[in-house]
């Protein structure tokens, strides 16, 4: 296993925590995992090249409604798996709000998930 070499370590979502994608109304996919400055989506279809998005994503807490946040997305790359025809999907957070910002951190500082290793970082 390789050591991870991302900039912000990824939490792993492990609820259901659907991302819709401001722009048409539509869901992009399931939340896999996600950092201060990027996430991953497992969705049925991959995104646009380098392709800039806004979602309204979940922050799952067990036991209580999810938090939202909205935040401006560049698509970085995608990979697609052929046997479940589902794509994944790596995304860099490139706009957000103070406001949104301080509650991502809040959500990442809770118990509940590690930095994402190769396994679920793609």
């Amino acid at each position: 296993m390789r050591p991870e070499q991302r900039r912000a370590p990824r939490k792993p979502v492990h609820d259901p925590a659907l991302v819709i994608d401001l722009m048409d109304g539509k869901p992009r996919g399931r939340l896999g995992n996600l950092s201060a400055i990027g996430m991953l989506i497992i969705g049925p279809e991959p995104p646009r090249e380098e392709a800039i998005y806004q979602f309204h994503v979940p922050l799952p807490d067990p036991g209580r409604p999810p938090q939202y946040i909205e935040v401006g997305v560049q698509a970085l790359w995608h990979d697609c798996n052929v046997g479940t025809g589902l794509s994944w999907s790596g995304y860099r957070i490139i706009a957000i709000t103070e406001e949104d910002q301080a509650r991502l951190q809040a959500w990442l500082a809770l118990p509940g998930g590690q930095a994402a290793t190769e396994a679920t970082s793609g």
